[in-house]
């Protein structure tokens, strides 16, 4: 008989993909007991080394996602400046293991779940009591009992186990009144990919194909234009399984990627079109990285119309941006380009409704499998967007555990909290700013010399970036380094916490290589040339933050080696007679330095 070992949580993750990641960090931070399960030896997901998908995101200009996830991207450029997938895991774990409120379960798959029937709040009839997962290195059981549930495993786990309501497959024209090419609902879907990377080296290197390796042709590549010369060339259109059951037949369609990836990399090593000769196999995917199987049904399911119409919710928690890129089911045997690529006006809302379960009183969920249309997964889908929502599901679920509410109940009860707390951890949310006291409005901030900020530039209006939802407004100021620049009171006041925000480039404008080289966190292929990285010129990287009272000046920061875009810092102090902002450096050894924000309230 295997042992069974119980532990208690106030939240329990499930999945550790870079929602899951994000989900347990931002409950970690708010002070919640954390458990996260994670099925693989490794945390990202289809980011992982083991399935290697870039963490994409919202596209246009300033439109980068903040919060975690550029935490860790920051964190990534300045420990892997190669972008070496192996650093890539350990910069992951790490960000897990220095929170000590998480307990990590690597290995460790859900396959169990005890729930309650019953008559429980707002309308839901049932409630999860524990999860139990099954870790292979340890031969043993690991039962959870937690007041909250997080499914971020993609495939939805919890809702087979729970009895969670979720729906699968496409939706039709009629369901919805959605832009989709669907007449009537259909079970199919988008597939999955088994990718495939390459080295290129200085010398020929041979490749004899297994043999069970599919033979490709000219035919076969007729509207897939492989290109070992571009940085974009990750294979994503390797992709097989939309036709068939998303979970299910999952080790059938995987066999199948595994003959289709060495078959291609038979063909572009060997059909003498690709100038081939000098790359070698560097990944090969055994683990396929899915797009679409169960989606869970929320308080409000999201559609297309949501993100082209740019819904305004009163709930936003998290935002998208990537193109409706909605891939056909047949995979790499579609007659004709694999995919749709429509790109929404701006950045547009996620709601937190769609983040927590109809039916299940303590379960919530982030990442692909949120309460959606097909359509709109589609473009919700991509890591980035996936990150938000855990950050946004991790902070829900801390503030639920603090006052005792339901996920329903902080929507009913605590959403301005909710939204506060997001963007004062660096989140931006469509359509809303930051809270900053009106004491921090009508004082404004002044240089050491006494000048007033040049009008225009704005330091405390809660705006902690330039982005078309904020029009035409200047956001931040260009300070000289080692000139100090502080609110002064003329009486000591009362400040609960210091806000700043520095420029991280968020276009990467100041990283080497192409776009697709400056935007993503690893590479596909590696070529001989391609560039190292390192952190964005534009970011502060030592600076000095003071407070004044009527007993002295008190070193808030001292940063030497900054790699963070944002700091909030409580003070809770009520003799509070100047704060004091001191940009030493950047990376790029400019004499001035860009803050987007400093102000307090």
């Amino acid at each position: 008989m295997l042992k069974t070992h119980t532990l208690q949580a106030d939240l329990c993750v499930v999945g550790g993909g870079m929602a899951g990641i994000c989900a347990a960090i931002a409950a970690a931070r708010a002070g919640s007991q954390v458990v996260l399960m994670q099925e693989r030896p490794v945390l990202g997901g289809n980011a992982s080394s083991e399935i290697r998908m870039w963490v994409c995101g919202a596209h246009g200009e300033n439109n980068r996602e903040t919060g975690i996830i550029e935490e860790i991207a920051l964190e990534n450029l300045r420990r892997n400046p190669t972008k070496n997938f192996h650093i890539w895991d350990t910069v992951l774990y790490d960000f897990i293991l220095r929170e000590k409120n998480i307990t990590l379960l690597l290995n460790c798959t859900c396959m169990d779940a005890q729930t309650e029937e019953g008559d429980f709040p707002h309308g839901r009839t049932r409630r999860i009591a524990s999860v139990t997962g099954y870790q292979m290195t340890t031969q043993c059981f690991i039962k959870v009992e937690a007041s909250y549930y997080a499914d971020c495993s993609g495939d939805s786990i919890l809702a087979p186990l729970t009895g969670a309501e979720y729906r699968q497959g496409r939706e039709g024209k009629d369901d919805y009144l959605e832009p989709t090419y669907e007449e009537c609902p259909d079970s199919l879907h988008m597939g999955m990919s088994c990718l495939i990377q390459g080295r290129e080296t200085d010398r020929p290197v041979a490749y004899t194909p297994p043999p069970f390796a599919l033979k490709l042709t000219d035919e076969d590549f007729r509207h897939r234009f492989p290109n070992m010369e571009s940085s974009y060339e990750n294979f994503w259109y390797l992709e097989l399984g939309g036709n068939r059951d998303a979970i299910e037949d999952t080790e059938e369609v995987a066999k199948d990627l595994r003959a289709l990836a060495a078959g291609t990399w038979d063909y572009v090593k060997n059909s003498g079109r690709y100038h081939a000769d000098t790359w070698e196999l560097e990944f090969f995917g055994f683990l396929p990285g899915k797009r679409e199987s169960r989606r869970m049904t929320g308080e409000y399911t999201v559609t297309a119309n949501d993100l082209f119409e740019e819904t305004q919710f009163p709930d936003t928690v998290a935002f998208g941006g990537w193109p409706i890129d909605d891939h056909y089911p047949d995979g790499f045997y579609h007659k004709g380009h694999p995919n749709t690529n429509i790109l929404p006006p701006r950045p547009y809302a996620v709601p937190y409704r769609a983040l927590y379960s109809k039916n299940v009183d303590n379960l919530f969920f982030a990442g692909r499998n949120i309460s959606m249309t097909h359509m709109a997964m589609s473009s919700m889908r991509v890591m980035a967007t996936c990150a938000l929502m855990g950050q946004a599901v991790g902070t829900a679920a801390a503030l639920a555990a603090r006052h005792g509410l339901s996920p329903h109940g902080v929507f009913l009860h605590r959403l301005n909290d909710l939204q506060t707390a997001l963007l004062e951890a660096d989140c931006f949310l469509p359509a809303l700013t930051r809270p900053v006291s009106e004491l921090c409005r009508r004082t404004g901030p002044v240089d050491l010399r006494g000048a007033p900020i040049p009008e225009g530039a704005t330091l405390g209006n809660g705006q902690d970036r330039p982005n078309i939802h904020y029009g035409t407004t200047v956001c931040g100021l260009d300070l000289p380094n080692g000139e100090p620049i502080e609110y002064r009171f003329p009486t000591p006041m009362a400040v609960e916490s210091v806000h700043v925000t520095f420029d991280s480039d968020l276009n990467r404008e100041t990283l080497p290589g192409d776009r697709c080289e400056r935007e993503h966190s690893t590479r596909a292929n590696i070529r001989l040339d391609s560039p190292q990285f390192h952190l964005p010129l534009t970011l502060c990287k030592a600076f000095r933050l003071e407070m004044d009272t009527p007993a002295g000046t008190h070193t808030l920061l001292n940063v030497a080696a900054n790699a963070t875009r944002a700091y909030h810092i409580p003070i809770h102090r009520t003799d509070v007679t100047a704060l004091r902002l001191v940009p030493l450096s950047n990376y790029g050894e400019q004499p001035y330095t860009r803050i987007f924000s400093f102000d307090f309230v």
